[in-house]
């Protein structure tokens, strides 16, 4: 299973970015997709997570800011972050979970400016 994420960047504060996760080597369409983040010495938190039959579900920290989203024939879920703020500033991770094991792309930087 290989989960690639990209969209990081730096942003100012109240912009918006995009993340994307493409994942390759599993059925993708039956697998709930989350996105991580982890900022300097803090836990890695779980922000959002879309299943596989579309429900979603968010950390009070970005509701109503962030939406979580899949296409399926793309084998690609997105993050779409809105109103950022520089608290959001992290490295956030996809993930999933397959036969019991936890996989993880590489992670892409986020840094809001204020």
């Amino acid at each position: 299973v290989q989960l690639q994420a990209s969209g990081g960047g730096l942003v100012q504060s109240g912009g918006s970015l995009r993340l994307s996760c493409v994942v390759s080597r599993i059925m993708f369409s039956h697998y709930d997709i989350d996105w991580y983040r982890q900022a300097p010495g803090r836990q890695r938190e779980l922000v959002a997570t879309i299943t596989s039959s579309f429900e979603t579900k968010y950390a009070d920290s970005v509701l109503g800011r962030f939406q979580i989203s899949r296409e399926n024939y793309q084998d690609t879920a997105y993050l779409q972050m809105s109103l950022l703020k520089p608290e959001d500033t992290a490295d956030y991770y996809c993930h999933t979970i397959h036969r019991g094991q936890h996989f993880w792309g590489q992670g892409t930087l986020v840094t809001v400016s204020s």
